[in-house]
């Protein structure tokens, strides 16, 4: 009967341990980031080697901005997987992940260094005391022939020299140690930011009849990341084919730097709901407005918000690029239905510290019209675009410009393409070689009151002036008034061949000018309205 008890709890215990599930942790690099304008899609793969029955797996070290909803985790091998679960681990925080380890260990190696040149300035200190005290016992009870005189004060100031400068360098060795301790901190501070951060976590429970081996893929969505683009425009001259540098600026905060890791950049936007909008009823009623006291408060509220979002706006724009004409990375562009998405083929590293890297994901060249454009009411100043038809196929998308033109640095713009034209303008900036000049003709201008009503005519010589080797084709832009009122009266008297639009009062002349040539244009309109009324037309 005994020997049976023993039996069954030995059999009972066998059960247990084989029926208790396994808990293991697993590592796994990063492979693969996808980044998109305003998160990032990382993707690990990791080996995994299982025994019979249940095994929690757990990756640890994520980052803690894991969007839980976006987690996929896909298993190769004869498991089963059970179930996925993420947290954030707050026992442990990023703090132990190996880089900071190291950038703490340089810090405690140089606080170290320190107390020893600190202790060796001690011993110093009391060599400089023994002797002084000594030099006054010598001196005072001792008689000294010259020679030995002189033999003992020329000991004495040697080793107070010795003492005093080998003083001065470790002192200045201390001050370095500290300079170099100070910066390893405030890369730990940017590293960790203001408080610890917690260690992402994603537990996949599987099960085996056997014991096997397998791989995992994981795959998740964190924020905290993202890219824009932004482009250098070049222009040799003219007669050449634009080019256009297209750049991805990626920064991220995540809490884990990527190393080595295959990058793609994706216009997709996974945050915005696929789902499509409904028309709800439209109902309209009187309008009553609101109280005199709700406008002012909401008016303030605006005023208060829009300083905030102009400095945004700012903050989006501080990044100055710098111009390689080295041979292009090698990017594969995929285009599907509704994204384009760029593969990098070099692995790169980026570090968690929201710090701007560029890549150059495409380098094209695409044939131009080059027109010049200017408005002298505005601006004397001649601006060059360059038209780019069938621009759709280029997949880019709106952003800054850096633009360059001859091999020199021109200025900025950005580059529009929410356009709904078969054409995209750009704007390529100023040229000097090209000398605007609006002057208003005063002989041909006047105000003239007859009966009832007053009669201002106003009448302007507009200058184009070509100091380029080459011909060019000039838009040249101005506008008369438009009346909203049946009792003013706006005519035109002299357009010189000018497109008018009635609607908004822009004129248009198109004007080719050679080298070395000058072309003027007049434009002249008269405005009549009653006498006793005010029109404010300068």
């Amino acid at each position: 009967m005994k020997r049976l008890v023993i039996v069954s709890i030995i059999f009972i215990s066998v059960t247990f341990i084989l029926s208790a599930q396994t808990e293991k942790e697993i590592k796994a690099e990063i492979k693969h980031v996808t980044v998109f304008p305003d998160r990032a899609q990382i993707s690990h793969e990791a080996a995994v080697s299982l025994v019979p029955g249940k095994t929690i797996l757990k990756l640890t070290g994520l980052s803690p901005y894991i969007d839980p909803q976006s987690i996929q985790v896909k298993g190769f091998g004869e498991f089963t997987i059970l179930s996925v679960n993420q947290q954030n681990n707050y026992l442990q925080n990023l703090e132990d992940i190996p880089e900071v380890k190291n950038i703490r260990n340089q810090i405690e190696a140089l606080q170290i260094k320190v107390e020893d040149e600190n202790a060796a300035i001690n011993v110093l200190k009391e060599k400089g005391s023994f002797l002084t005290a000594n030099k006054a016992i010598l001196v005072k009870e001792t008689s000294f022939s010259i020679d030995q005189f002189k033999n003992v004060m020329d000991l004495y100031t040697n080793s107070m020299d010795q003492v005093t400068m080998t003083t001065l360098k470790k002192g200045r060795l201390i001050k370095d140690y500290e300079k170099q301790i100070s910066a390893l901190q405030q890369q730990v501070s940017a590293r960790l930011g203001k408080q610890q951060l917690p260690s992402g976590e994603i537990s996949v429970a599987v099960t085996t009849e056997k014991e096997v081996s397998g791989k995992l893929l994981f795959s998740y969505v964190v924020t905290n990341s993202g890219w824009y683009p932004s482009y250098d425009i070049r222009v040799d001259d003219i007669k050449n084919p634009v080019t256009i540098f297209y750049k991805a600026n990626v920064f991220q905060n995540s809490g884990i730097s990527w190393k080595d890791v295959k990058l793609s950049f994706s216009n997709a936007t996974p945050w915005v709901a696929g789902d499509i909008p409904v028309l709800n009823p439209w109902f309209i009623d009187y309008y009553n407005p609101e109280p005199l006291m709700l406008r002012g408060i909401a008016s303030k509220s605006l005023r208060s918000e829009a300083p905030a979002m102009m400095e945004m706006a700012k903050e989006n724009k501080k990044m100055e690029e710098i111009v390689t004409e080295a041979i292009p990375i090698a990017v594969q562009k995929q285009v599907g239905e509704t994204t384009i998405t760029f593969d990098i083929s070099i692995p790169y590293s980026i570090p968690s510290d929201g710090k701007i890297q560029t890549v150059e994901i495409q380098r094209l060249t695409a044939p131009a019209d080059y027109k010049y454009v200017t408005l002298p009411k505005l601006s004397q100043l001649a601006y060059l675009t360059a038209n780019i038809t069938d621009w759709a196929k280029l997949s880019l998308q709106s952003g800054e410009a850096t633009l360059y033109f001859e091999n020199s640095f021109v200025g900025k713009s950005y580059l529009n393409v929410n356009q709904l034209t078969d054409t995209l303008i750009m704007s390529l900036g100023t040229d000097n070689s090209i000398l605007v000049k609006r002057e208003k003709r005063k002989d041909f201008t006047s105000k003239k009151v007859i009966g009832a009503n007053k009669t201002e005519t106003y009448s302007f010589l507009l200058t184009v002036r070509n100091n380029k080797l080459n011909p060019i084709k000039i838009t040249l832009n101005d506008q008369i008034p438009v009346s909203s009122n049946s009792g003013i009266n706006v005519e035109t008297i002299e357009l010189s061949g000018g497109r008018h639009n009635a609607e908004t009062g822009e004129i248009k002349w198109d004007l080719e000018i050679k080298p070395q040539e000058t072309k003027q244009i007049i434009l002249t309109y008269s405005v009549k309205y009653p006498r006793d009324k005010t029109v404010i037309l300068e």
